[in-house]
């Protein structure tokens, strides 16, 4: 006896296992006026109709927003000037975690190192120590709740 209940020679399938199910044709009430379909998200607006704003940037950019068009020029009208940043000059643990660990893995890919050996040869033993002497050449990038961004370079965190 099997633990579902049959016996061993038993076939549950009496027709081979396959379901003979075909999808059903699409319903008239699924396509809008012009023939298009009404869940397809690269669908245009209307004219005159208002649409949901998801944050996604092929869906706004079909519907002809403003909000979509991220050009290098307009990222970087976003920065905080360094005059006038508003974070704390401390790095936190996630960033200094963020910071070892890309440096490391730069150093274990044979990028030039910073400091003197003096033998070590572990990658984030090498990248600690440029740290303490703040020689790493990152930048943090901390980005504010209103889309603005400060960038802080690693000698300049404490």
């Amino acid at each position: 006896m099997s633990d579902y209940g049959e016996e061993q020679g038993e076939d549950n399938f009496s027709d081979g296992g396959f379901d003979d199910y075909e999808p059903e044709e699409p319903l008239e009430e699924d396509f809008g006026e012009n023939g298009d379909e009404l869940d397809d998200p690269n669908a245009k607006v209307p004219e005159g109709t208002s649409a949901v704003n998801n944050n996604d940037p092929s869906a706004a950019s079909a519907a002809g927003s403003k909000q979509a068009r991220n050009t290098v020029a307009e990222v970087r009208a976003r920065q905080v000037p360094k005059a006038e940043r508003k974070t704390t000059p401390y790095m936190t643990k996630y960033e200094r975690a963020r910071i070892l660990g890309t440096r490391a893995l730069q150093i274990s890919m044979n990028a030039p190192v910073l400091v003197d050996l003096e033998g070590e040869t572990d990658p984030l033993q090498i990248a600690l120590k440029e740290l303490r002497e703040k020689k790493i050449p990152l930048i943090v990038r901390r980005y504010l709740p209103d889309g603005w961004y400060e960038d802080w370079s690693c000698e300049e965190l404490l």
